[in-house]
């Protein structure tokens, strides 16, 4: 799997400021993937049947980068494909999207390094009474064991360990490298 990453230019290297705040030398651009749907498509109906059992009727990420993973995903379990936007700070579902009480949700993300975009999704769905049955992830870069920083069970297309380093402790910083700020999520105020 991480050669189809590395071969599409997904994997990049570099100095970068995740959405979760860290930096890393590392950061994975999935728009390099999702671009391509002839290849994410099979992968992501791979990822789909992981959750089959769970009979997920909908699949909710957060936009930007959970949009197209959430659709593939759905497609694949003949489910609804259903997306979250920022409004303010907080994940909001908005255009007239839902999900049913009791239904049950699969959550998807891009990425996942601390959890927190899919955290909030997953809180959202459940406080408007959806039951959350898994976690879906392009890529894992958490670290951590198990269903990582979840408790319903996890899944990603590729594991991935690189470091994370707190800003004040970083050393690309220290080294005066140019940080760069690919992700969406707006900067903490």
């Amino acid at each position: 799997m991480l050669d189809e990453f590395l071969r599409l230019g997904a994997v990049q290297k570099g100095h970068f400021r995740l959405s979760s705040g860290l930096h890393s030398d590392t950061y994975v651009q999935c728009a390099r993937l999702l671009e391509r749907p002839e290849v994410a498509g099979p992968l992501l109906a791979g990822l789909a049947e992981r959750f089959r059992p769970a009979g997920v009727r909908a699949v909710v990420g957060p936009a930007v980068g959970g949009i197209l993973p959430a659709y593939e995903l759905a497609r694949a379990l003949a489910a609804r494909a259903v997306y979250m936007e920022r409004e303010g700070t907080t994940l909001a579902f908005r255009r007239g999207f839902a999900v049913a009480p009791d239904e049950p949700v699969l959550v998807c993300e891009d990425v996942v390094t601390t959890g927190g975009s899919a955290q909030e999704v997953v809180a959202a769905v459940r406080a408007a009474g959806g039951r959350v049955v898994g976690v879906a992830a392009l890529v894992d870069r958490s670290g951590a064991a198990g269903n990582g920083p979840f408790d319903v069970p996890f899944h990603a297309l590729l594991q991935l360990a690189p470091p994370v380093w707190q800003p004040a402790e970083c050393p690309r910083c220290r080294e005066g490298l140019p940080l760069v700020k690919p992700g969406t999520r707006p900067e903490p105020k």
